[in-house]
């Protein structure tokens, strides 16, 4: 039998702190696809290198529209979420 270390959890807290770092990072993932769709619907509106002149002109606007901002929401999604990674508060918890 094993000795039980200061960083060995329940199955309760193990699961418990499971689903709060889900929680965290579905979050923030959904956070970042947010700031995405944002960011390109303001390229849009703001005509930036000409994407609204270019998308009035499509014959069909929407595809055009959605190769642009579905990029950007997951590119944006996964860029917030791999912070959120990086500042997951780990060493505060084992510290306690």
């Amino acid at each position: 039998m094993a000795l039980k270390s200061d960083d060995d959890l329940t199955p309760e807290e193990a699961r418990r702190d499971h689903w709060e770092m889900m929680r965290f990072l579905g979050v923030n993932a959904l956070f970042g696809i947010g700031l995405g769709i944002a960011v390109s619907i303001t390229l849009i509106i703001l005509d930036i290198g000409g994407l609204a002149t270019h998308l009035g002109r499509a014959q069909n606007s929407v595809l055009p529209a959605l190769m642009i901002v579905i990029p950007f929401s997951l590119t944006f999604g996964a860029a917030v979420t791999a912070s959120a990674i990086m500042l997951m508060p780990y060493k505060k918890k084992k510290q306690r």
